[in-house]
């Protein structure tokens, strides 16, 4: 029997999530919290074999960040990172963290009971692929590497010069990045970018 902690702030998705588990016999779901702030603390406290946890939870506290805490002073305890966003830098993050899987609430056919099973006995199961997004005239896979990084700087409301710096480039570097932005997806001006990056949850810089 493994020992369970479900980390979600949304109750509807909680109790979906408990539902689903229910009829799962090698699973008992110790508690339900709505927080990453007290994940790692409840792992200390409890006999904890697997974590499932949304990356963004109540108070804009982070399942990335409660995860590679949990993952630095146990490491024996298995993570199922869950969302619902397709900002791009997730999965990305989530294996950073040293997450065993990654499940998108809304994408995809597989459930979570069946992410918890294949995890707990020994799969590491990630996504095929990104959940696909439009922005303006281009899809997210479109962007470079780099380009991605130039929109996250604009986002974070950073000017030119200032995006040179952080990203160690020249200003020259940065305004061909961003024409190259800019021509992909047939906006006029970044503004434009940054609402439409937003709004769709492309980027999130919280998280």
């Amino acid at each position: 029997m493994y020992n369970v902690i479900i980390v979600e702030d949304s109750k509807l998705s909680r109790t979906a999530i408990e539902h689903q588990l229910a009829g799962e016999p090698d699973l008992n779901i110790v508690t339900s919290i709505e927080s990453a702030a007290n994940a790692d603390i409840l792992c200390m406290r409890g006999n904890i074999d697997l974590v499932i946890m949304d990356i963004c939870t109540a108070n804009d506290e982070s399942g990335l960040v409660a995860a590679a805490r949990i993952k630095s002073h146990y490491p024996h305890i298995k993570i199922v990172i869950m969302t619902s966003m397709p900002e791009y830098s997730f999965i990305k993050k989530a294996r950073e963290s040293g997450c065993e899987s990654f499940w998108y609430k809304e994408y995809g056919s597989m459930d979570i009971a069946e992410v918890c099973r294949r995890t707990m006995a020994g799969e590491s199961v990630w996504p095929e692929e990104l959940p696909q997004l439009t922005i303006g005239l281009a899809k997210g896979s479109d962007f470079t590497d780099r380009e991605l990084e130039v929109i996250r700087e604009l986002v974070g409301g950073h000017k030119y010069s200032e995006i040179a710096v952080r990203l160690n480039v020249t200003e020259n570097t940065v305004k061909f990045h961003i024409k190259s932005i800019m021509q992909k997806t047939g906006y006029k001006n970044t503004l434009q970018l940054v609402a439409d990056v937003v709004e769709k949850k492309f980027i999130m810089p919280k998280y």
